[in-house]
């Protein structure tokens, strides 16, 4: 599957990225994630649908202030899981309701959230 871009209100979702237009890796490095290859790795987990990924981003910026992830399970449900960089509780939020929406509409999968 491609990634799919998501309108969450005052936030823009969309897939990480890490290129010559946009660079997530310094926002993701301010969660704790500096992980080599990791925008390439969630990439890959759309397309073989493992994981789907989403930045949540400032729409006027496309900076990335939050990240949240759905694990499909083979009982069909998914996990459901997201961080935000400080002081962006509010985007995670409604990028959450946003996403878990997305997972039950057009995955047809029950979003749960890790336990």
């Amino acid at each position: 599957m491609e990634p799919i871009e998501i309108n969450a209100g005052n936030w823009y979702l969309r897939a990480l990225r890490a290129d010559e237009r946009i660079d997530d890796r310094p926002a993701l490095a301010d969660g704790g994630i500096t992980e080599p290859g990791y925008v390439e790795r969630r990439n890959a987990e759309w397309a073989d649908e493992t994981h789907f990924s989403w930045a949540v981003c400032v729409p006027t910026t496309a900076e990335l202030v939050a990240e949240i992830g759905v694990t499909p399970a083979s009982d069909g449900t998914a996990t459901v899981v997201g961080w935000a960089r400080a002081g962006y509780d509010e985007a995670l939020a409604d990028g959450l309701s946003s996403v878990r929406r997305f997972t039950a509409g057009a995955l047809g999968l029950e979003p749960r959230d890790a336990s």
